[in-house]
């Protein structure tokens, strides 16, 4: 992207729709496919995401981000690399629930998650084990990158935002300040001047575009 500060640029994407999304359940690890309309969300968003010229393509090994990486690895032309560090959150026995039975089950727990405590939801992992999975293969994929290079990291909504609360240096407990990302839609991480991480885009679903002006 011409305009832009140079350093490696880090591009969050979202898998397309579930029909778990459409009903409102907590996915976790279950291996959910793309709907139809979530395989074409895919698709629109790789012809845009391939116009950054990507140069590493790393994606969760659960069926719904594998394919959504694969539509854009069909037009970079780069192999994915699948980790499993990079899956949703496990939350046990709220998996396949939707989340007015989770509310109506677990009051307490789903109170608290609500509020961004540390809760093991449905026993599962806490935000904070997930960031511990998902941050360093995240960043040994940065290590890999050419100067100025961009990685895609195709992953889920709840992992996405435990990462970039993680890389911004947030504290836990405001991770749920973090909006959620819709459906394919991306989130932009490029260098603080000084050292570490900043916000370039969230919930995005154009091409990310340079700054210009005061606030750059």
């Amino acid at each position: 992207m011409s305009g832009r500060a140079g350093g490696p640029r880090i591009v969050f994407w979202r898998h397309g729709q579930t029909s778990w999304n459409l009903e409102s359940r907590f996915q976790g690890t279950t291996d959910i496919p793309l709907t139809d309309a979530g395989l074409e969300q895919a698709r629109r968003a790789a012809r845009l995401l391939a116009g950054l010229r990507p140069d590493l393509l790393v994606s969760s090994d659960l069926q719904r981000a594998a394919d959504t990486a694969a539509e854009l690895a069909r037009l970079t032309g780069l192999d994915v690399q699948h980790d499993a560090g990079l899956r949703e959150t496990y939350a046990g026995s709220w998996q396949g629930l939707t989340h007015t039975e989770i509310r109506e089950r677990y009051p307490e727990d789903y109170a608290a998650f609500g509020r961004g405590e540390p809760v093991r939801r449905g026993g599962g992992e806490l935000a904070t084990e997930v960031a511990d999975r998902a941050v360093p293969v995240v960043l040994e994929a940065v290590e890999k990158l050419p100067e100025d290079g961009t990685l895609v990291v195709v992953s889920h909504g709840g992992t996405i935002r435990t990462v970039l609360g993680r890389l911004l240096g947030l504290a836990p407990e405001v991770w749920e300040c973090i909006g959620g990302l819709s459906n394919c839609c991306w989130s932009v991480l490029g260098p603080r001047r000084v050292d570490g991480w900043r916000l370039l885009e969230h919930n995005a679903g154009t091409l990310p575009e340079p700054v210009i002006g005061d606030e750059s």
